[in-house]
């Protein structure tokens, strides 16, 4: 799978897992996007290098969407912790 795809399963992803876990994000729209993409490539890579299976080549395994909204999921979550904070001090 190429970069082009990886992105595209990235924004996937990045929707997916925000709606599994809703709420308003300190970034916006733009951010979650990004967090998806960022969430996708880093699940990818995680279970490449854990499991030892190379997930680039199948763009439609279900493992590589698991992992994917996983990474995507961790991503929110932390961003959520460091930088969700900072606007709820400032009201």
């Amino acid at each position: 799978m190429g970069i082009i795809a990886w992105i595209i399963l990235g924004l996937l992803a990045g929707a997916i897992a925000k709606l599994l876990l809703p709420g308003r994000d300190p970034g916006g729209f733009v951010i979650t996007i990004l967090i998806g993409i960022a969430g996708a490539l880093l699940g990818g890579w995680a279970a490449a290098e854990l499991f030892d299976r190379p997930f680039e080549k199948d763009f439609f395994d279900l493992r590589t969407w698991g992992v994917s909204i996983a990474g995507s999921l961790a991503l929110l979550v932390a961003y959520r912790i460091f930088f969700g904070h900072s606007r709820r001090a400032r009201r």
